[in-house]
Parts: structure tokens; C-alpha cells; sequence
């Protein structure tokens, strides 16, 4: 088993060895110098620049190529692809090494042509997808795929001919040029558009491949759309109005994603290949996004983009939408300007930082607050902010800069408050002793189903930083540190309300437990007639001891809220 390699030059005068050129083994390699099976002389590639290698079982082969390091990549098609990695190439898809296209064919130990045989199991006709009411697998759809490739792969190729101009033009221009082939693309192939397919919705689908995010920009651009899921290339699924569908868009392949992940990460200096296979970074509106691919990700891979929104949320917004009642807000409100220390508690999805991002709205503006997050997400209004993200290590596994880092740097830039977007082990100590030592009014969030749960993963994130501290002086330091824990809930309608609020009283003196005294509880009562959760949100009658205090002081507090419905 072994294959042929087709080589072309893409500049003239550029040496080219004989091509095409067999080779009667399952893997080669590719370089500029001597001892490499395939040697290109050309200064854009690399002394060894890649390998090719064909893999597979049950008469099924495929050409794989992996970058081994080179200093000026490897493109399959337009996609540069991630040093070490295996990635498979398609029949006839170009590889560009240098200043050369090299296409494979798999061929027998004869010299003959493999032709894989196809599955026995394969289903014979079009299957619907599920859950879909549009998405269903048919000819005509199909022959719209197989087009846009035609078109995308013709687009790649002319721009390719001149790759130094491309890489000199803006985003801009590079775009107009792109839509400028395109149109001469679709002209030359008038008669094959496959009927419901307009020209401009064509265009502007192979430029969102090519040159952007691909499908995912109209799922960005949705109003409506807070959350996006890429399964797989041909499996996107979409939240709605707290409802997950499956959506009719779909990547034209694996190619495809991974182009759209290098897009998202270029801009932050962030990276992912074999090594590093999953990263966490954001899109310039501050949406988060997290990525897996091979070979963590066994489907090929996987985006997960939570979207932030355009016009950010406000108290009143929350109000409006039922996450909370008019007396909570007001309660909120005092308590942060009273430099309160708050927790925000809830689980995956449950729109925990989008409720710090609005409380944190009642910070007063001459306060110098500084936030440290592991992808920036929080948007202050407030002018006097300092924001820091956390730093994944670079290819040595050197660099890292962690939550718990920023924290202690933070603390010596003289902050009034410290935003802590989300803590997930040790930082939690010290984010507890930046709420001891002067920092009054700090906030943070992490993961707990109550306001108890939450005191308790408190308990287990200090005993994370490896410290041999008893769980008494841990418990008094929460006790001293923690005010206000706020319980935010995300129900099975995709409904999200604040299910409840409750105040750190003290430490039980004989079972030595944290004690909670709840303010606010959200009771439920049923369902409306679309499905959502319905209920109420009431004061228990509960005083917090900080409002007691106000009123003592005899500041103008209206303590009415906390009066039973």
C-alpha cells in the first residue's frame, strides 16, 4: 500500500522535481533537504516540513498529512493547518507546501489504484434528521453542498496564484477581491446552480466560509440566538428563548471548522493543535467561545459560543423578564453600594455572570475597580476599570498565567473592589482574603445548586491550593468574608430567575456550621400555558444585619421590602 504524488508549482522558475511520484510505503516524509522521501528546494519550506501517511483498515485507506513543525505551514485547501496533527485529505483536495500543490491518490502494493469499498451497512437512502423540521438529508440539498465546495475550492485556487498580494491586503479589500472571483466563478458555472439557490445568498454563504466564520455568522448576527453548539461540521444546534434546536446550517467540512477556530484565536494569540487540543478564548464582542478538536473530540470539532449581547442587560431588563421582584433590585442595589461582599451561585447556564455584569452596575463610578477573568466577558460601565485575562502556556508549557495570579497582582494596584469572573479552585483563597483586607464589595461567581452548596465548594476550592489549613479557620474566614450569597437558577423551560438571596450570618457555635439566613425565595406554583416556570418572588421577612445597621446609624432606608407578599 502506498501512493502517488502529483506536484505543481504555483510560481514560475520554481525547480520542481518529476512529478507525479510513486511511493510503495504507508508513510513519507517532506522537507527541503536531502534524506526527506520528497524534496522540494524552495526557501518557503521547511528542512522537514511534513509527513504523508496512509492509514485505515478494511480496505477503506486515507491519506493523512501532519505538519511537523514548519515555519511557514501547511495548507489543506485555505486552512493552515495546526503543527502536529493528523488531518486527513480528501480526494483531489490540494495541499499546499510551499510554492507547491500536491494532490494524492492511495494505491495498491501493485501500483494500482485503491477504490475503497463501500460500507455494507451504508444506508441506501436519505436519512431526516431529527428533531429538524427543515434539515432533512436529501439530493437537492446535497448537490448544493458539492456546489459551494466546487465554488470554494475554485476561489481558493485563483486567489492561491498570487498568495504575497493577498497576504498584503486588508480585511476589506481582501473581501471585495474574494466577492469579485466569486462572481466570475458563479458566472462560469450559471447553468449548474442548483434551483432555489440565489446569487447573492450564494456569495455571500462562500465568503463566510472562506473568509469568516461560515455558518456561524448568521447565528451571530440572530437577535434571538444566545447560545451556539457545533457538534460536528454537519450538526449545529442553537439556543433560543432558553430552547435547544437543531439548526438547517451546516459547515461544508472538518476543514471548514477548524478554519473558523484559527479565526477566532488569531486575533487573541491564543492557539490549539494536538498538544493543546481545547482552549478557551472570546469573539470580539466579548461572546465566549470554547473549542475541541481531534483527537479529544471524536467527532471532529466542536464550538461552544455563548453569545453576549449587543445592548447589555440591565435591572430593569430582569425585572421585565421576571428574574427577580422590584424589592430585590432595590435590595441589590444597597447592598452593593454598601460595599457588601457577594456570591453569585448557580450552575452551568444559568446566567451568572450576566447578573454580576448588571449588579455590578451599582458600583459608584469613583471607584477603582479591577476584574480578572479566564476570558473576558464583563462590561462595567464605569469608566475606572481594569480588566485581566488569564494566559494559557505556550508550545514549551511555559508562560501560564493563572486566576490566582492576576488576583495577587491585583491586590497591588490598589483597587477599591476586585471582580473575580468566575472562581473554580484555589483563587478562592485569595478572593476570601481580598474581601478581608480592605477590598470591600468584591464579587465573584462559582458553580453550587444553593446558597449552602456554595459555602461548601468554598470549603473544597480553599482546600485545592494544597495549604494544611484547619476547616475551622477556613469556615471563619468565609464567615468574616462572604455576605451575600445570590442563587441564580436555570429551569427545564430555560427559564433563569434568582431563586434566592441569603445573608451569611455567623458560625454555628456547637456544630461549628456556616449559618444562612434567606432574605428572598422564588416559590414556585406551576406553569403557564407556553410551558415556563410561574411562581413568585417573596421577602421572608428577614432583616439582614447590614440594614439593621443602616438604620441604626439613621441612614433613609426603606426596610418595607423585606415585609412578607
Amino acid at each position: 500500500m502506498g501512493f502517488v504524488v502529483t506536484i505543481t508549482p504555483t510560481k514560475e522558475g520554481t525547480p520542481t522535481p518529476k512529478s507525479p511520484q510513486t511511493f510503495l510505503k504507508d508513510e513519507i516524509t517532506i522537507g527541503r533537504l536531502d534524506g526527506n522521501d520528497l524534496v522540494l528546494i524552495d526557501p518557503q519550506v521547511s528542512g522537514k516540513h511534513a509527513r504523508l501517511l496512509v492509514k485505515g483498515e478494511n480496505g477503506r485507506k486515507s491519506v493523512y498529512v501532519v505538519d511537523v513543525g514548519s515555519s511557514n505551514g501547511t495548507f489543506l485547501e485555505d486552512v493552515r493547518l495546526p503543527a502536529n496533527l493528523e488531518m486527513a485529505v480528501q480526494p483531489h483536495a490540494r495541499l499546499v507546501v510551499g510554492s507547491f500543490v500536491l494532490t494524492t491518490t492511495v494505491i495498491d502494493a501493485d501500483g494500482t489504484a485503491a477504490i475503497p469499498r463501500p460500507k455494507i451497512d451504508a444506508p441506501s437512502k436519505p436519512v431526516a434528521a431529527e428533531a429538524s423540521p427543515g434539515k432533512v438529508a436529501n439530493p437537492q440539498y446535497e448537490d448544493e453542498i458539492r456546489f459551494k465546495r466546487t465554488i470554494h475550492d475554485q476561489l481558493i485556487q485563483r486567489l492561491d496564484l498570487r498568495r504575497k498580494d493577498i497576504l498584503s491586503l486588508t480585511d476589506t479589500d481582501l473581501r471585495d477581491r474574494a466577492h469579485m472571483v466569486v462572481e466570475n466563478i458563479i458566472t462560469d458555472l450559471r447553468w449548474e446552480i442548483p434551483v432555489g439557490l440565489t446569487k447573492e445568498l450564494l456569495i455571500k454563504q462562500i465568503l463566510d466560509e472562506a473568509l469568516a466564520l461560515g455558518p456561524l455568522e448568521e447565528l451571530l448576527a440572530d437577535e434571538d440566538c444566545s447560545e451556539i453548539m457545533v457538534n460536528r461540521f454537519d450538526q449545529i444546534y442553537a439556543e433560543r428563548k432558553g430552547r435547544l434546536t437543531l439548526t438547517d446550517y451546516r459547515f461544508s467540512s472538518e476543514q471548514a471548522v477548524l478554519a473558523a477556530i484559527e479565526r477566532i484565536l488569531a486575533p487573541i494569540g491564543r492557539r490549539i493543535d494536538e498538544s493543546s487540543p481545547l482552549v478557551d478564548a472570546r469573539l470580539k464582542d466579548g461572546s465566549r467561545v470554547n473549542a475541541v478538536i481531534r483527537p479529544l473530540a471524536l467527532q471532529g470539532p466542536c464550538i461552544t459560543i455563548r453569545k453576549f449581547r449587543k445592548d447589555p442587560l440591565r435591572i430593569d431588563d430582569l425585572i421585565r423578564y421576571g428574574a427577580l421582584s422590584k424589592g430585590m433590585s432595590l435590595f441589590l442595589k444597597l447592598a452593593v453600594e454598601q460595599r457588601m461582599n457577594i456570591v453569585i451561585s448557580g450552575g452551568t447556564g444559568s446566567g451568572k455572570t450576566t447578573l454580576l455584569n448588571v449588579i455590578s452596575g451599582f458600583i459608584p463610578s469613583e471607584q477603582r475597580v479591577i476584574t480578572v477573568e479566564d476570558a473576558a466577558e464583563l462590561k462595567l460601565p464605569q469608566e475606572h476599570v481594569v480588566s485581566f485575562e488569564t494566559r494559557p502556556p505556550n508550545l514549551e508549557g511555559k508562560g501560564s498565567i493563572a486566576i490566582r495570579d492576576l488576583v495577587r497582582n491585583a491586590l497591588r494596584m490598589r483597587p477599591d473592589r476586585v471582580i473575580v469572573g468566575e472562581c473554580r479552585g484555589p483563587e478562592a483563597l485569595d478572593m476570601l482574603q481580598a474581601m478581608n483586607t480592605g477590598h470591600d464589595g468584591s464579587m465573584t461567581t462559582a458553580h453550587a445548586n444553593t446558597p449552602a452548596d456554595m459555602i461548601r465548594r468554598l470549603e473544597t476550592m480553599v482546600l485545592m491550593g494544597g495549604l494544611d489549613l484547619p476547616l475551622k479557620a477556613i469556615r471563619e474566614q468565609i464567615g468574616s468574608a462572604v455576605q451575600i450569597v445570590l442563587q441564580q437558577t436555570r429551569f427545564a423551560c430555560g427559564t433563569r430567575k434568582v431563586t434566592a438571596i441569603s445573608e451569611v450570618v455567623g458560625i454555628d457555635p456547637d456544630e461549628g456550621n456556616m449559618i444562612l439566613q434567606d432574605v428572598f425565595l422564588f416559590r414556585q406554583d406551576g406553569y403557564d400555558e407556553n410551558g415556563k416556570i410561574h411562581g413568585t418572588h417573596q421577602a421572608t421577612g428577614y432583616v439582614p444585619k447590614f440594614f439593621r445597621k443602616l438604620q441604626e446609624r439613621g441612614l433613609p432606608v426603606d426596610a418595607s421590602i423585606f415585609s412578607p407578599n
